[in-house]
């Protein structure tokens, strides 16, 4: 499915599906409540992967953000299109997936509106970055806490939704979990 024909889900508050819609008309400055998910990806040497967004996307161009985050396809679980998206836009594989916390959120930036229930997933790759250029002006990997300076240093360079993520992550003893069960480090 081409981004021009590719359908989100709308959902109620309560993430109950109450429709779809065109993904291209649907980032305007009254974008509907969609399902939405993003992932933070780690290497084995606990360092995460940030991206900058292509600078035309129409939300958020040239910002920094988290590893990847997308929108799950019509009949997709959420899980499922945390392992593809990152397929399609780094040209890497993601093992050991787990969500870790819910985010609700609306910012505006531009007159665009994000409105997006939102899973954060984590997860593992060994894979060499291979970005989609028509996705990702950039990337990096970062120290956690060279994450979360260069955030704190940088903030209006930073999707607002990996801002509130990152807080929320930090605060999660399913992170803590998740980051000892796989044996990672953060510094």
């Amino acid at each position: 499915m081409t981004q021009n024909n590719e359908l989100v889900v709308l959902v109620d508050d309560n993430d109950v599906e109450i429709g779809t819609a065109l993904k291209a008309t649907v980032h305007t400055h009254d974008t509907p409540l969609h399902r939405a998910f993003s992932i933070y990806i780690f290497n084995p040497n606990g360092q995460v992967l940030v991206q900058q967004r292509r600078r035309d996307k129409i939300t958020w161009g040239s910002f920094w953000s988290n590893s990847c985050c997308g929108h799950p396809c019509v009949g997709e679980s959420r899980e499922d299109a945390a392992k593809r998206r990152p397929l399609q836009e780094l040209g890497i594989n993601v093992n050991n997936i787990e969500q870790i916390e819910w985010d609700r959120y609306r910012f505006e930036h531009n007159n665009i509106v994000e409105n997006e229930i939102c899973p954060i997933f984590v997860g593992i790759t060994r894979d060499e970055v291979k970005p989609n250029d028509r996705e990702i002006e950039d990337y990096k990997w970062l120290s956690w806490s060279g994450f979360l300076q260069d955030m704190t240093a940088h903030r209006d360079i930073y999707s607002p939704w990996s801002q509130e993520q990152v807080v929320i992550l930090n605060n999660s003893e399913n992170f803590k979990s998740w980051l000892a069960q796989n044996s990672l480090m953060l510094s």
